[in-house]
């Protein structure tokens, strides 16, 4: 908010507590162009400029008269600086400061420091004035404590401490109760403190590589908390209260000590488990049914020696990593999960399939799986198909799948129209999922409206589809869409009924631009668009877009990458690969999506 300076607003000049900013406080290594700037937009960015101090007109920027106030006394509205902005945001990262000012207090009006990647041993007391600040970022320094003032910053929303060098934190962090993004890994800690229970708003904690052999169950009390990353500790163990965090959606414990799964993990919204790395003997069914929304499970690089048929409960599975484990054999209804897109197998010694189908990578893999499961024993327990459906017409659909899976599959049979008996057969059963993918569909069946009371994914991949119609939009519980392979070049505004709609799949189609119906899509979390001619999308609009934290633009026709997508900060994976532009350079893409999100706020004008 802007405001008037009183000493200014008087007509008095520069007295003995004023310092020029060109006059031997440091200031020199600031260009005057942009502290003007900063007085007008109340940012401030000193990146990469090789300092190793902040400059004292820097601290000063709200008390002392600027330079061209005593060149200028004929004041334009542009001019008035007695009326511009107190600085709220301050970045002085990639430079080499060892130390801050106390003067730091002098800029109470901070909303945002940002002071990653310098060679900073400790923080000042003065830092606990900054009451204001909401995002503190002291990430890639040499800090081995933390002052206690730390603790009065209570309106901090984000804390990252990543890649320091401390071994504990204070004791009374659970004062922050605003904070909802703390990263304090690749530090020393051995333990957090039981206060941590009170961060009753984090929604993200990061504790990936520390040393600490025990999870406090205090952590379980994080009811809002979806991120958890214990990655590269020596965790042997985990609380059976676990259990009990119900808007947990990731859970990272790569690199761990534990010896099984734990039996305790029933979150509800658990969607992304990643716990290869371990030591992990036995998968059992136990640890399995309470996984029913899990999309990732990574389990690389264990001891696994084999896969129990339960794990066809796990509905929702799109990506199964079980490379590098002891594993001969996979069972057969492994290949009629709906969702499953990939499975890594490498480094197991797998017998009961080929070499040359494992090459081929996962779609066969899948589709050997299922040529096998008409050899499997028939189960004689199971009830007869109450159907009126005659022979014929069964012997066109799986009916197994149909009573098993509520899958309904008509896919590989290269016709352009799914017949009528198709839709018959499905007589009384619920269907929640339909495969028609690897056909010649030029049009959206008209009969799929039939299954619109309980059907939530539908599969049309690699068809011939040059547009979608109404019927598709009127499958209101969909929540997986795969599109992907088709001849796609825009979406119909009726898309926005699809209110509950979680994952699309529109890779390798013809988008030209973005499609806008998909910003009004709240409820999207995946958006698959690689393999297009995507030339700009707006980053304004994706910001809104709350839940979404997987976004594939690879191969496409990006010239620019706007700096505000940095914004996005609920993405987990952006996939910018293949793409003509030429910042951010492959150097920063192969970092991570973390890295390639803060380089691009970097970059946002100030």
């Amino acid at each position: 908010m802007s405001r008037p300076r009183a000493a200014a607003a008087r007509g008095r000049g520069p007295g003995p507590g004023f310092r020029r900013e060109d006059g031997g406080d440091g200031g020199g290594g600031v260009p005057q162009g942009l502290l003007r700037a900063a007085r007008k937009s109340g940012q401030l960015n000193l990146s990469g400029r090789e300092l190793s101090e902040v400059p004292q007109s820097v601290w000063r920027i709200n008390l002392d008269v600027p330079e061209e106030a005593k060149q200028n006394h004929s004041f334009t509205a542009s001019d008035r600086w007695w009326e511009q902005t107190d600085l709220t945001k301050l970045i002085v990262s990639n430079n080499k400061l060892q130390s801050l000012s106390d003067d730091l207090r002098l800029l109470p009006a901070l909303t945002v420091l940002d002071m990653h990647d310098n060679l900073l041993a400790s923080l000042p007391c003065a830092i606990g004035e900054l009451e204001n600040l909401q995002k503190l970022n002291v990430s890639h320094n040499k800090l081995k404590t933390l002052p206690e003032e730390l603790l009065k910053l209570r309106n901090l929303k984000g804390l990252f401490l990543q890649y320091n060098e401390l071994t504990c934190v204070p004791e009374g962090f659970g004062q922050l109760h605003k904070l909802e993004d703390l990263d304090l890994s690749n530090n020393r800690l051995t333990a957090v403190p039981a206060s941590f229970s009170s961060l009753s708003n984090l929604v993200r904690l990061n504790l990936a590589g520390n040393q600490m052999k025990d999870l406090p169950a205090e952590i379980t009390r994080m009811k809002r908390l979806k991120h958890l990353d214990c990655t590269s500790n020596y965790l042997e163990t985990l609380p059976s209260e676990l259990a009990g965090m119900e808007s947990l959606e990731l859970l990272c414990l790569r690199r761990n000590r534990l010896h099984a799964l734990p039996s305790s993990l029933a979150c509800a919204s658990l969607k992304e488990l990643h716990i290869g790395e371990n030591q992990i003997e036995t998968l059992a069914a136990e640890h399995l049914k309470h996984l029913k929304s899990i999309h990732v499970l990574d389990l690389k690089d264990n001891k696994l020696k084999s896969i129990p048929d339960e794990i066809t409960l796990l509905q929702s599975l799109e990506r199964l990593d079980l490379a590098n484990n002891d594993i001969s054999s996979l069972p057969h209804t492994l290949g009629n999960l709906p969702h499953l897109q990939f499975v890594a197998l490498e480094g197991n010694p797998l017998r009961t399939i080929r070499r040359e189908i494992l090459n081929k990578g996962t779609q066969e893999v899948l589709k050997y799986l299922r040529s096998k499961i008409k050899d499997d024993p028939v189960n004689h327990s199971d009830p007869p198909m109450e159907t009126a459906m005659t022979l014929p017409s069964q012997a066109i659909v799986n009916m197994h799948s149909m009573r098993s899976l509520k899958l309904l599959d008509y896919s590989e049979k290269q016709t352009a129209l799914i017949p009528d008996e198709v839709f018959d057969a499905v007589g009384s059963n619920v269907i929640t999922t339909v495969n028609f993918s690897k056909n010649q569909l030029n049009e959206i069946p008209k009969r799929l409206v039939d299954l619109k009371e309980a059907v939530c994914d539908v599969n049309l991949s690699f068809n011939k589809l040059p547009s979608l119609s109404a019927e598709l939009c009127m499958l209101q519980k969909l929540t997986h869409l795969d599109l992907r392979n088709n001849l796609l070049s825009s979406l119909p505004e009726e898309m926005e009924a699809l209110v509950k709609l979680q994952m699309i799949n529109l890779s390798f189609n013809r988008f030209k631009t973005f499609p806008s119906i998909l910003y009004r899509l709240q409820s999207l979390e995946t958006i698959l668009l690689s393999n297009n001619q995507v030339g700009s999308l707006d980053p304004l609009q994706l910001k809104q877009m709350g839940k979404l934290a997987t976004l594939d633009l690879q191969n496409n026709d990006l010239l620019h990458i706007p700096p505000e997508l940095g914004n996005c900060v609920s993405l987990r994976t952006l996939l910018l690969e293949g793409n003509p532009f030429r910042i951010p350079r492959a150097a920063i893409l192969a970092k991570g999506t973390d890295a390639v999100l803060e380089y691009l706020r970097d970059r946002i004008p100030t």
